[in-house]
């Protein structure tokens, strides 16, 4: 007869098996459950100064500050398998010598966006108390101290963002982005299964699954440093000594 031990190791080759095998439907099945993304990302205002983008920046460069409104509804990425969707945006642009380096691409926004029954992370949205409900006293829920008010839509998928100002600046390697052309904003996310691979955003069809419709801006192009006008008259009048030479002996 078989002694305890192997008995157990038994029992547990044939769970650990019968685990993956659940898994592994569990992974498959969500190819048969239709997808269809939309989104609609266009840009409101962009500026570009001349700072210290970061706090731990050890010199002064240009940098890009972008606002946008973003509209998309993304319910059916959400399954039963499905645990949550990191969403982002990047600003894509020519580089400097197009012919030789490939176009730069910097992210501007992300957050994520977990499913009803997903644990909360800092970065995630946490669904507003319902009207007419009121919060129990004294007892502060940890989903508001872990969580951020979910966008305008109040569903997993529905974001709905006016004016959103970015997390983080647009810098180039070379410290110059003013007047750079060409300039695109585009959505991207990253759905992060319980079990199974990840699956990055797509923009063409494959099966039951159709690539995102929109979700990237029209082309626009960086404008001049802010102040520059206010520069470029000031070296004008210093060029031509109406400023140096004011109140210097005749």
């Amino acid at each position: 007869m078989h002694s305890t031990v192997v008995r157990v190791q038994n029992v547990f080759g044939f769970f650990t098996s019968a685990a993956f095998a659940v898994a592994a439907a569990i992974a498959v099945s969500v190819l048969l459950i239709p997808q269809a993304p939309s989104a609609s990302l266009e840009l409101k205002n962009v500026q570009v100064v001349k700072g210290r983008p970061h706090y731990y920046s050890t010199k002064r460069e240009e940098y890009a500050h972008v606002k946008f409104d973003l509209d998309a509804d993304l319910t059916s990425l959400f399954n039963w398998n499905t645990k949550q969707i990191f969403l982002y945006i990047t600003a894509s642009y020519p580089s400097s010598s197009p012919s030789t380096i490939p176009p730069s691409e910097a992210v501007i926004w992300d957050a994520i966006i977990p499913a009803d029954n997903a644990p909360l992370h800092p970065n995630t949205y946490v669904h507003p108390t319902p009207k007419g409900v009121k919060p129990p006293k004294n007892k502060k829920s940890k989903s508001t101290k872990r969580g951020k008010p979910y966008p305008e839509g109040g569903s997993p998928g529905i974001i709905k963002l006016n004016s959103q100002k970015p997390k983080y600046q647009i810098t180039d390697v070379k410290g110059k982005i003013a007047e750079r052309e060409n300039a695109t904003l585009t959505l991207h996310w990253n759905v992060q299964p319980y079990v199974g691979a990840l699956v990055w955003d797509n923009r063409q069809t494959w099966g039951l699954w159709k690539g995102l419709k929109g979700g990237k801006s029209e082309v626009f192009s960086f404008p001049s440093l802010k102040g520059s006008e206010t520069v470029k008259q000031a070296d004008l009048k210093t060029e031509t000594g109406g400023e140096r030479n004011r109140g210097s002996p005749a």
